[in-house]
């Protein structure tokens, strides 16, 4: 049971995508190519500025286009909680 539980787990993180906006460290570092570092970044950006897209990730230092494109159908942009 503790196996199938886990499996479950794992495949909804899969198929679920990170708000870009509440998402925790851990979260954030569930997309491809974003280490605790990157997640730190992001973090600190969205404390003075809430995205209102995807696109602005590329403002946060070490985050492109191309990371952008890999990641976007991961990636959501909620309401933000400042």
């Amino acid at each position: 049971m503790k196996v199938l539980l886990s499996l479950l787990v794992m495949v909804s993180f899969l198929f679920s995508s990170v708000d870009i906006n509440n998402a925790d460290k851990s979260q954030l570092m569930q997309l491809k190519g974003i280490g605790s570092k990157k997640a730190d970044s992001i973090i600190a950006y969205r404390k003075a500025h809430c995205f209102t897209n995807i696109s602005e990730l590329e403002k946060v230092k070490g985050i492109g286009k191309k990371f952008i494109e890999k990641n976007k159908d991961n990636i959501s942009v909620g309401a933000c909680k400042k």
